[in-house]
């Protein structure tokens, strides 16, 4: 049977190597189950110990995607099978897990390239922006699309989104917009755009380089993308940065009802924006008071904070019923029609959205990060 994750090492300058980890789940997108959660780590960890591997590179199978999220059918399943209020097991194991292996990714300590070809959405983009050289092709497609089941945009992203350049990152959590590799480097969430098919030049150079090391290593990596990275002018439209004004002037409030209530009434001929307006119309407001809350905490906690943090927000997610009829409704029985409990944000009371930070255990199982 084939590996979800392949594993493998190149022979390099000064005696190193280079390690290669690529996802090898290509029909289901590379999504993250479990199982290749659990060999990622494992395999990151003996990695970061070695002192003769220099550099990771983090890529993944097929054209199509590097990883659309987490296995959350599977996760569906598990909550299904459990009483709305109680605590789900699998929940708890799963996001502990990714979690922990995302926080890996942010302290790794050695040069560590990400690949973020094709689509790179939700659990992706938890690997993607914990990893030092965070590369994007003219063919991805980025997301963080938790407002249509119920979810909320985690794996850090309330620490990576409440860091973007002015609201942007409150707009795009709350509307789940798709953005392209132009966007990602104006938002933050990578720093080159390189054309795809120049990754086996760039696994090339990487095995020929000298390393030394030490931090110099960081600059190495960078110089072999900065030699192949898409000249400026060559780089995709960018609605992020077309529109940044305007997303700046929507999200301009002093609560969620109001800022909500901007963007739903913004009539646009824009796609990119009309698309944008109709998902927060239909998106689950559960969901939009998380995307507020959690950025509005993140802002004043560090990387490891944001991860305690979002665990408990994850499993008491898994506890209510709007993320189980979110995912039935788009990934089970796929009618695109979810009953969620509350129809717009202003319907939720202030108490109801505090219990989502209650953690449910008496211990947590990300304290010793």
């Amino acid at each position: 049977m084939t590996s979800p994750v392949v594993f493998q090492t190149r022979d390099s300058g000064g005696g190193k190597q280079v390690g290669i980890a690529t996802l090898n789940a290509p029909k289901a997108l590379n999504s993250l189950s479990l199982e290749m959660i659990d060999l990622l780590d494992e395999q990151l960890r003996i990695w970061q110990s070695d002192d003769n591997i220099a550099a990771v590179v983090l890529d993944a199978e097929g054209e199509k995607a590097f990883c659309a999220g987490g296995d959350i059918v599977k996760l569906y399943h598990a909550m299904a099978e459990t009483p709305v209020g109680e605590r789900v097991d699998y929940a708890e194991q799963f996001f502990g897990r990714e979690y922990r292996l995302d926080y890996l990714l942010h302290s790794f300590g050695k040069p560590l390239l990400c690949w973020g070809h094709g689509i790179v959405m939700g659990g992706g983009l938890g690997l993607l922006s914990g990893c030092s050289h965070r590369v994007v092709t003219e063919q991805s497609r980025i997301a963080m699309p938790e407002i249509t089941i119920g979810l909320f945009p985690d794996v850090g992203g309330s620490w990576f989104l409440s860091r973007m350049p002015g609201r942007t990152g409150l707009f795009l959590g709350l509307t789940g917009a798709n953005i392209n590799a132009h966007d990602a480097v104006f938002v933050g969430l990578a720093d080159r755009v390189l054309p795809h098919d120049t990754k086996a030049s760039v696994l090339d150079a990487l095995s020929g380089t000298e390393w030394s090391g030490g931090a110099d290593d960081y600059g190495a990596v960078s110089a072999i993308l900065r030699q192949h990275q898409l000249p400026a002018d060559a780089l995709p439209y960018s609605p992020v940065r077309e529109h940044f004004d305007l997303i700046n002037t929507l999200c301009d409030a002093d609560s969620l009802p109001l800022l909500v209530d901007r963007i739903t009434a913004l009539d646009s001929d824009d796609k990119w924006l009309g698309k944008a307006v109709a998902t927060l119309k239909k998106g689950c407001a559960q969901t939009a008071w998380l995307v507020w809350e959690c950025q509005r905490r993140a802002r004043q906690k560090s990387v490891r904070e944001v991860f305690q943090m979002e665990w408990i927000v994850a499993v008491q997610c898994a506890m209510h019923a709007d993320f189980r009829e979110g995912v039935r409704a788009l990934l089970i029985d796929k009618d695109g029609a979810p009953d969620f409990r509350f129809e717009d944000p202003g319907q939720l009371p202030a108490e109801y959205v505090a219990g989502f930070f209650d953690c449910p255990t008496d211990t947590h199982p990300l304290e010793d990060l």
